[in-house]
């Protein structure tokens, strides 16, 4: 598909959280026909975005937060009427549990709306989401894990104003095949054992799975291992060998193959970013240590 005259295809890594804002007419014309690896959240503050879709189009005001899913079609610019469009935005990998929450009413598949509007909760959220993204951009050294704190406290709210929480029921299968895979995440992917856990098919399964969730199995317990990474890599002074073996891949130089293309660097370049130069010389001394022992 062509791309429009004046717009951009660039897709963001799929890190845990990226998360900015807009003011303006500053946001270009996006057009991504295969859309991202990871969740976006808009929200619009002032002005207005359009949203152009197969079959038609919307445009989002004042209050509005539009959510996209993995994989959906993108084309979104500010409104030619007002040529302006104040936003906030977060692009993120969820975690398993914060799968129910986002299930929002649709405008085409894939692409939901949540209107603040009119809401008491409008001025707490607004401010968290403030906060997902002076976290995320911070300085310090566990800016990530604030900035994904605040974003679930934004998608908790929401769902307590989501119009289809009351009627919206997960497929209890997808559920357990969500807790298997959240809980043997570290071991070798098995559709046959994912399918037995969730009593269904393996090709039900995958169907069902990726209208719930917006992806397929392998992946989801490929980001499940990768989340835990960051974790480990962030907070505690195990070596990268250590945290490949611990997560069951196959080999470290693996691991930092999937990691980088995941996240778009490396583990030892995430962690010497989200920790500082302390624990990365900790864990190149013992790894030396290591090396010297008999």
């Amino acid at each position: 598909m062509k791309i429009p005259k004046g717009a951009t295809s660039f897709c963001p890594p799929a890190l845990s959280m990226h998360a900015g804002s807009f003011t303006g007419a500053t946001i270009r014309h996006t057009f991504r026909p295969q859309g991202t690896r990871d969740w976006l959240l808009i929200y619009t503050r002032a002005g207005s975005g359009l949203y152009r879709f197969p079959g038609g189009a919307f445009d989002s005001g004042a209050g509005d937060l539009t959510l996209y899913r993995p994989g959906v079609f993108q084309d979104y610019q500010f409104s030619p009427q007002t040529r302006k469009w104040d936003l906030l935005y977060a692009h993120f990998i969820p975690r398993a549990e914060w799968l129910p929450w986002l299930n929002w009413p649709e405008k085409s598949p894939g692409l939901m709306v949540l209107s603040l509007k009119g809401s008491v909760l409008s001025d707490q959220i607004v401010n968290r989401l403030k906060d997902m993204i002076r976290f995320t951009n911070g300085s310090q050294p566990r800016r990530q894990v604030f900035g994904l704190n605040a974003l679930e406290e934004i998608l908790l709210w929401c769902d307590s104003i989501n119009p289809r929480q009351a009627s919206s029921q997960p497929d209890p299968r997808i559920g357990r095949a969500l807790d298997f895979l959240t809980a043997h995440a570290t071991e070798p992917f098995s559709e046959d054992r994912l399918a037995h856990a969730a009593a269904l098919s393996p090709s039900r399964l995958r169907h069902l799975f990726r209208l719930e969730t917006g992806d397929s199995p392998r992946h989801f317990q490929e980001q499940q291992r990768l989340l835990r990474a960051r974790d480990l890599l962030a907070m505690s002074r195990q070596t990268i060998s250590e945290i490949s073996l611990e997560l069951g891949f196959s080999n470290p130089f693996y691991f930092t193959l999937r990691f980088k293309k995941q996240t778009g660097e490396s583990p030892r370049a995430f962690r010497q970013r989200i920790t500082g130069p302390a624990v990365a010389v900790t864990s190149r001394v013992k790894r030396e240590t290591k090396s010297r022992r008999p």
